[in-house]
């Protein structure tokens, strides 16, 4: 399968943005939790990851409290991509124990829901946390699952043939949020 070339039609978050986005959410997760004392955060892979270390470095600032944050291996849950069976690598588990916790999914678009179901599988599979709330930095609708985020740094209603890509500084070099089209 081919994929299209794409080309920017709109860039919708710059760095500051996506830092105001983040600090809102840091907040609301304070808020609603009362406290972080058993709260822990976990990052899907690939930009989820850094936005759950972020959140964390904000709940730290605030609560002068490390939340513990690890990165969640949902690949053998994916039912939307193909299998490697090839493939034995697999992401550590999370550096803390599941049980007894209110986990925090961080992803960085939700869009259909499937990969938030894959990370609720495998989170699911590490023990029974108290709770499970989730976070994304950008909603864009279109869910094929009844899936809702908790945390939004930013609804952002698209069509389907638009892609959204997020760009954050420890991946790419720059953090920026931008809507891309199919060249045509």
């Amino acid at each position: 399968m081919t994929v299209p070339a794409m080309r920017e039609k709109a860039r919708v978050m710059d760095a500051d943005a996506i830092r105001r986005g983040l600090v809102r959410m840091t907040h609301e997760i304070l808020e609603r939790n009362k406290s972080a004392e058993h709260l822990a955060l976990a990052g899907v892979p690939r930009r989820g990851v850094p936005l759950a270390h972020r959140l964390a470095g904000m709940i730290a600032e605030i609560e002068r409290v490390q939340v513990p944050v690890g990165t969640l291996d949902i690949t053998r849950h994916r039912d939307d991509r193909p299998a490697h069976p090839t493939s034995t690598v697999r992401a550590a588990p999370l550096p803390f124990p599941v049980a007894g916790k209110t986990i925090v999914l961080v992803d960085d678009v939700l869009y259909t829901g499937r990969t938030v179901r894959a990370a609720l599988d495998a989170l699911v599979d590490l023990g029974r946390p108290s709770g499970i709330q989730l976070a994304v930095l950008i909603d864009r609708g279109h869910r094929e699952l009844p899936i809702r985020p908790d945390y939004v740094g930013k609804n952002l209603p698209t069509s389907s043939h638009e892609h959204v890509a997020v760009r954050l500084q420890e991946i790419d070099g720059k953090d920026e949020v931008v809507i891309e089209e199919p060249t045509t």
